[in-house]
């Protein structure tokens, strides 16, 4: 008896102590699930729109400053700045890869959007000290100034700080907000609401900073937008107590590798009566689909595997799956490139339109600035996804049972893509026309002459490409956020950003290859012929929606053809 008492005493202990690790582990539970949901909105929402302010206040107006402050060429000036939004665009992969594999949205936010405050920072120097710069461009008639090796150096680095800081905040921000919510229709109003602010903050800093920039002072212009960055920062982390952070489970491309590695290691391996490997978590069972059946090898057990789960000789059948996920979307995440690339020239080649136009508005004397131009584009978008969503969801779900489908959204987007296209050509076109009777063609200095014809007729190609991108950009992340695996979240949020990334240098080939080729692009546009080339990228938005809709179907087709499979398999 003496002997088992202190076991007793033993046992005792350590039952009270599981229990109160067991309640404190229920405690922990209840604190984080009360974590996450509409509480983080106002942080997320708040931190978003004031980065997107600063990025609307850096980039809107930077191929004007270019040319105004840096003596670049108009043409040359677009070229930069579809680098530049190349890389703006592209640095989100980087983000979200270690978003998704190592540390999780919250730092990788917080980190970039500091990097992107001394950016902007830096930015603000350069129009402060005009050693900085090149000399002043006075005598038209002479050529101006190039900047030097050391003013292209910095101002390239700059560019490259404020392209990682704000490329690695735009969707990983997107992702982290989606985040907090559980039930997939709250997912989806988050992402309209997210690009309504999106394009409000767009709004606004496409007309006050510009006008700022343009008509007070660009070191204020450009403090304002650091400013804002910094306010951007504070309101996120006002809020971190509130966030639901989900742990990174390491790098999902891994995975991705095994499952190509371990299918080429068992090549010779019948996929018949086999057994395939699980993860614990998967209770389903259920066989592997049946489209690209070579990968399924690598999801086979053999003798050789041994007790291994996960090996570069051995994956689950759900990472099998998961590529296969990524490999039935990518044709279709592919047509939307080009697309994107044409949004980019369209606004590109609109600020160079504005400058060779009358933007006084009306008789006043009050002269829009030409970048500010954008702000019909970016306030359109805005109000389209309202209407989207208190209106046209609504209506189209009552009337079709059904609510409207991503790949509707972008089909909508394409179209209209094209019509803002085409009509851009005919005001080009009427354009041309006046300045040909005020004989302002051919007489160039290097700049284009301003036409006495009024800019305000750009507001209609502007609108009607602004309302494109309420249907296109949403469309799009909603759809690689619900088909892409739950390892990749991040990653299918940054995939808009690779799309635009790559268009973006699309057009720079398109630009150059037709500047190389034609007489279409001048420097002087009173000289070229704008209106052809607004013809050739509508036709090939025509050509580029066929083959949307060819992806489409594709995708649709292989998407019920792996459901109809799941179900089979988990009938039977």
């Amino acid at each position: 008896m003496e002997v088992n008492q202190p076991k007793k005493h033993v046992e005792v202990v350590n039952n009270s102590q599981h229990k109160i690790v067991e309640d404190t582990n229920n405690v922990l539970t209840m604190k984080h699930s009360n974590r996450g949901g509409w509480t983080t909105f106002p942080f997320i929402l708040g931190c978003m729109f004031s980065i997107a302010m600063a990025v609307g206040g850096w980039v809107g107006n930077l191929i004007v400053y270019l040319i105004t402050k840096y003596n670049v060429k108009s043409i040359d000036a677009t070229q930069i700045i579809n680098v530049v939004l190349g890389c703006f665009f592209l640095f989100p992969i980087p983000g979200a890869i270690l978003a998704d594999s190592f540390s999780g949205p919250f730092i990788v936010i917080v980190v970039f959007s500091i990097v992107s405050l001394v950016g902007m920072t830096l930015m603000t120097l350069t129009a402060a000290f005009p050693s900085l710069r090149p000399s002043p461009c006075i005598n038209m008639s002479l050529p101006c100034e190039s900047p030097s090796k050391l003013q292209y150096g910095v101002l390239y680095t700059i560019l490259g700080l404020t392209c990682i800081g704000f490329g690695g905040t735009r969707f990983t921000t997107a992702t982290m907000g989606a985040d907090q919510f559980k039930d997939p229709n709250s997912v989806a109003t988050y992402f309209n609401w997210y690009y309504c602010a999106l394009y409000v903050a767009g709004a606004i800093s496409s007309t006050a900073i510009v006008y700022v920039q343009d008509n007070v002072s660009w070191t204020l212009g450009f403090g304002i937008s650091a400013a804002s960055n910094l306010i951007g920062v504070i309101l996120f982390l006002s809020g971190m107590k509130f966030y639901q952070r989900i742990k990174p489970t390491g790098s999902p491309f891994t995975s991705i590798a095994r499952v190509i590695v371990a299918a080429v290691r068992k090549r010779r391996v019948s996929s018949r009566n086999h057994e395939y490997n699980y993860d614990i978590d998967d209770k389903s069972n259920t066989s592997p689909s049946d489209s690209f059946r070579f990968l399924n090898r690598g999801a086979i057990k053999i003798e050789s595997d041994g007790q291994k789960s996960k090996s570069w000789s051995l994956s689950s059948v759900q990472e099998v799956e998961d590529l296969k996920t990524l490999i039935r979307i990518m044709p279709l995440w592919s047509s939307s490139v080009l697309l994107s690339g044409l949004v980019g020239m369209f606004n590109n080649f609109m600020i160079l339109q504005a400058l060779a136009m009358d933007r006084h508005l009306g008789g006043s004397t009050f002269k829009i600035p030409a970048a500010s131009f954008l702000f019909f584009n970016t306030l359109a978008t805005a109000i389209s996804l309202f209407i989207i969503d208190r209106l046209i969801f609504p209506i189209w779900k009552k009337l079709n049972g059904s609510p409207l489908t991503p790949l509707q959204r972008i089909g909508v987007g394409h179209v209209l893509n094209v019509l803002g296209l085409v009509l851009a050509g005919i005001i080009e076109v009427q354009r041309l026309h006046t300045a040909r009777s005020h004989n302002l063609i051919g007489i160039s200095t290097g700049m284009t002459s301003v036409v006495p014809f009024p800019a305000l007729w750009l507001v209609a190609p502007l609108i009607i490409v602004g309302i494109s991108e309420g249907f296109l950009f949403p469309g799009q992340i909603l759809l690689y956020y619900q088909e892409f695996p739950t390892s990749l979240r991040s990653t299918s949020t940054a995939m808009v950003s690779l799309l635009v990334a790559v268009g973006f240098y699309l057009s720079t080939g398109i630009t150059s290859l037709i500047r190389k080729s034609t007489a279409w692009l001048m420097n002087d546009l009173n000289d070229g012929r704008l209106d052809i080339v607004y013809w050739l990228l509508a036709a090939i938005g025509v050509v580029n929606f066929g083959y949307f809709l060819i992806c489409a179907k594709m995708f649709q087709h292989k998407l019920d053809k792996y459901d109809d499979n799941m179900d089979n398999t988990s009938s039977s």
